[in-house]
């Protein structure tokens, strides 16, 4: 029953990936023997659920089923819903099984049980493997019009064609470590590039800078306060000079971080706020006040701000994994800034789960393509100006590739 553009944006999130049908409940039965006998060690597998309100929606596992009656362990496993033409993804928390492999009908955390009790339905159990509702997963309609189980195997056309060149090397590290280390600006009355991150409520600002502080510091730092409430940690208009530790010199850019980006008004970042620090006015460790931007009046040196103080370049931070659905309200707050622009789109591993499996398959991965493509449009930036990249947020030592990503944006 897949559409062919369904297929398509499936693929999109588990890669050059072809899928052939296993089990299709309204002709083989939807008793769970009918179900192991077609798909049991057949390898990863993809669920696609239909109701009668029209949901699409399901999940996959990379680990057979065997009815083996134990309990699995798989962190690839995700649930997915097509919420207007592009499928949410939601990933196995950390800690939980992705499944009880019994003789049962297929289910995902003990949490969504599909065919339950042999019966065209969907059966909600309250748990924790995966953090999903299920009003918006389908719509709370448990009545199954089709249950369909796909085959997931690596095709071998086409696989591993970037869309974009990056060589995952250390030499390619170093080169960019040196070439960041040595820039020189056309300017000579500044020495430091300065550039502003904002972005919504934790998309990842204060992490770019602990993580590109930690490349230079040869270990993992968290100068920057940084995490996923659902305000914003940062509170002051932070100006951060990067140490290179290996040559013991600042380096040639300050990385300013700002509070969060928020739609309501009277909360997160003033739009005039912005403003006032794109002019050099706004000093270090200034605390914004969201009811009430900032007063030049407030200023001690009367003066006006010196090319040095003023923002050069302005990056947009923006989480992969919220890009549909950023409010109109956010979306014309980032449009009403204008200075040269980057986009860093953060949190690729989490979008992605063929990126989660290995980072080298960002620029493989159609799905992150199409949203790099989503950005660009919505924000009105080139597609080269949008950049992914995977901020350090739970490693206790550096990655190679990571830092490739990184460095390569901060370039």
């Amino acid at each position: 029953m897949l559409s062919i553009s369904n297929v398509k944006r499936l693929r999109a999130l588990l890669g050059n990936v072809k899928l052939s049908l296993l089990y299709k409940a309204s002709v083989h039965g939807y008793k769970a023997s009918a179900f192991h006998q077609r798909c049991d060690r057949r390898g990863p597998t993809l669920l696609v659920a239909y109701n009668r309100s029209g949901y699409i929606f399901g999940g996959y596992t990379s680990v057979d089923y065997a009815r083996s009656g134990q309990h699995i362990i798989d962190r690839e496993a995700f649930l997915f819903s097509f919420q207007g033409k592009i499928p949410v993804c939601i990933k196995v928390n950390s800690g939980h099984y992705a499944r009880l492999d019994n003789a049962g009908g297929p289910n995902f955390g003990q949490q969504l049980y599909f065919c339950y009790k042999n019966q065209p339905v969907v059966l909600n159990h309250r748990g924790n493997a995966f953090s999903v509702n299920m009003a918006t997963m389908y719509g709370n309609d448990t009545q199954l019009t089709e249950c369909e189980v796909y085959k997931v195997k690596q095709s071998n056309s086409a696989i591993n064609k970037q869309w974009r060149n990056v060589l995952w090397t250390a030499n390619r590290r170093a080169q960019l470590m040196g070439l960041i280390r040595n820039h020189k600006t056309l300017v000579t009355s500044v020495s430091r590039v300065r550039i502003l991150i904002i972005g919504p409520v934790g998309a990842g600002k204060s992490s770019f800078f602990n993580s590109i502080n930690s490349i230079f510091m040869g270990r993992i730092t968290s100068k920057a306060m940084s995490g996923s409430a659902g305000t914003s940690l940062t509170t002051q208009f932070r100006t951060y000079p990067v140490v290179d530790h290996h040559e013991g010199r600042l380096l040639p850019f300050v990385l300013c971080d700002t509070m969060g980006l928020e739609e309501q008004s009277g909360a997160g970042l003033d739009i005039e706020d912005i403003s006032s620090i794109l002019q050099g006015h706004i000093p270090d460790r200034y605390k914004f006040n969201p009811m009430a931007p900032f007063q030049h009046n407030e200023r001690k040196a009367s003066r006006p701000a010196s090319l040095q103080e003023k923002i050069h370049c302005v990056v947009y931070v923006i989480d992969a994994t919220k890009i549909s659905l950023m409010s109109d309200k956010l979306e014309e707050k980032l449009a009403s800034i204008r200075i040269p622009q980057i986009v860093l789109m953060t949190k690729v591993d989490e979008a992605c789960p063929l990126v989660q499996k290995d980072l080298q398959s960002l620029y493989v991965s159609s799905y992150i393509k199409s949203k790099v493509q989503e950005v660009s449009s919505r924000l009105g930036v080139p597609v080269s100006c949008v950049l992914p990249v995977k901020n350090y947020s739970q490693e206790l030592e550096l990655e190679l590739n990571c830092d490739v990503l990184l460095l390569t944006a901060l370039q």
